[in-house]
Order: structure tokens, then sequence, then C-alpha cells
């Protein structure tokens, strides 16, 4: 069952979300009755929603196995939780104009507290992972990074620079420099104080992959990453390779050839890989938005332990 509130405004968040995606596509790529070459009829007819965002951020139809990562990519970007700082924005938002006389609740408000609870730090971390990925294996010759065979030694390339970012660290502490660089996209505040730690969404994923024969030489060195930060002295116990780590290296693996070619920037790359978070984020954030219209209180955006719970 659905609220009166929420069935009227259902097209405008279809709306809101459809310009997001046709905004992704530069305007050189959009052109009357065409949609980065495809006519509109086609794309109404043929084409999935997801196909459609893939076509505006990475120029292309996905095949199969594309459009599985994608979908992978946009799923686990949705929510991290109630708590999270863009849900908060969107909630800010709803509960500045009072869900109590929900007739009051401007929708769009909720979406530019949605815009302007994202940033470098939240959004934008991906591209850090990106670039480190970038700078291991720029000149490895990586040709596939979804085949197998290709030729490299990850555990030699993990223990290379667990110690060099040992000798890093140690010269840092020792300048009294309590910022260091930290790696990307492993260890979590949750996930940890086990001698190997696991993030289960990281888990799910990397099994959901193997059961489909699907291979990324990126998740594959974080794998041997962090075994060689605890050899080589960085850590304790093994640290988890966390969701975000995830989400960057099946957006490097579908950049990866044209990045290679000369066809994409890292400036390219930086751009896709905040608005896939915008792409995934934002359904996550029209449901904050409708359910604190249907439910909060005014000038309240708390939502109590005991009404959270897991929809899987």
């Amino acid at each position: 069952r659905i609220s009166a509130f929420t069935l009227r405004n259902l097209p405008w968040h279809f709306r809101i979300y459809s310009t997001l995606v046709g905004a992704a596509a530069e305007s050189g790529r959009q052109a009357p009755g065409l949609f980065c070459g495809v006519p509109e009829p086609e794309l109404m007819a043929q084409w999935s929603f997801t196909e459609t965002a893939h076509l505006a951020l990475l120029g292309s139809r996905p095949d199969k196995e594309a459009l599985c990562a994608f979908s992978v990519l946009l799923g686990l970007i949705i929510s991290n939780g109630p708590g999270t700082i863009s849900a908060q924005g969107a909630k800010g938002a709803v509960s500045a104009d009072g869900p109590e006389a929900p007739e009051r609740v401007q929708v769009n408000k909720g979406y530019l507290g949605f815009l302007t609870h994202t940033g470098f730090a939240h959004g934008g971390n991906g591209f850090e992972a990106i670039s480190f990925l970038l700078a291991r294996f720029r000149d490895s010759g990586l040709k596939n990074p979804g085949a197998r065979e290709h030729r490299l030694d990850l555990k030699r390339m993990a223990n290379d620079y667990a110690r060099e970012y040992l000798a890093y660290k140690k010269r840092a502490k020792a300048a009294g420099d309590i910022s260091y660089a930290k790696i990307p996209c492993i260890n979590h505040p949750v996930f940890k104080g086990e001698p190997v730690n696991y993030d289960p969404r990281e888990v799910f994923v990397s099994e959901l992959f193997s059961r489909r024969g699907s291979y990324n030489v990126f998740l594959e060195f974080y794998h041997e990453l962090v075994q060689a930060l605890h050899r080589v002295g960085v850590s304790r116990n093994v640290y988890c390779v966390n969701v975000d780590a995830v989400i960057a290296v099946i957006l490097l693996k579908m950049l990866w050839k044209p990045y290679m070619a000369g066809e994409i920037s890292e400036a390219v790359m930086e751009s896709a890989a905040f608005t896939t978070f915008l792409f995934g984020r934002m359904i996550g954030s029209a449901a904050e938005i409708d359910d604190h219209s249907n439910r909060g209180r005014n000038m309240d955006t708390r939502t109590p332990a005991s009404q959270c719970r897991y929809v899987g």
C-alpha cells in the first residue's frame, strides 16, 4: 500500500531521475529525436532504463556481462544506511518544509539537499581508488582486466607496494605527520578486529561474480594487497576489502580499454565515477524523501532504530 501523496509524486520522481540520467550525456551527444545516437522511439521501446543509463554515462549499450556488473554497481550505491549524509540532506529538506503537513513538502528541495550533501568525500572517493589502481597498473602492460591469463604477478605487485607504503608511513610518523595518505577502500569502521576481516557486501559481490565466471584483476589485486600489508607489518591483522573497492574495480574494468586507448581522460573517469554514485544514490534518496514525507516529523531527520529494517 502507498499513500495518495506518494502516488501523486511518483511521476515527478521519475522525471527528476530521468533528467539526471539525460544530463549525464554531454550536449554534443544529444540532438532532437536522438539520445547518444539512438532514436528516442527505439530507446523507449527496446532499451531498459539501466541500459540507457549506461549509454548516457559510457556511450554504449552494455552486453550481458557489463549490464550485470553495472546493475550490481548501482545496487551497491543505493544506500549505506539511514544515517548516510546524502540521505540526511534529502531528509533535512523535507523536515524543513514540514512532513506533518505533507502537502507543503517540495520534492525538488529534497533532491537539492541530496546533491548538496555529496562531494569529494561522499561520492568522490571512488575515483581515489581508481587513481590508486591506475598508478599500479598503468605501465603493467595489462590488456584485458577481465582475462585470467593476464600474466601479472599480483602477489609481487602487492608486496612491492606494501613495502613502499610501510616506508612512507614510517617517514610520515617520524616527521610528526599524522594525516598521512591512507590506502583507499581497505579497512572499515565496523568490519574490523578479527585476525582476518571481511566486508560481507564485498564477499557477496565477489561470490556472485565468481559464480558467473566473471573475473576482475583489480579486485584480485586488492585481495592480495590486504594480505601483503599484514605480512610486511603495516597492519596487525588482515584488513577487509570494503564495498567502495568493489564500486571502483567494476567501473575501472569497464573503462580500462578506452582509457588505455587514449579515448577518455582521467578527468572523464573522475566524472564517470561521481556520476555513477549519483545514479545509484539518487534512487535511495528518492526513497528517503518519500518515506520522510509520509512518516517524518517537522525539523527532525532522525529515524528510530526500532523502525529500521533490512529490505532484501
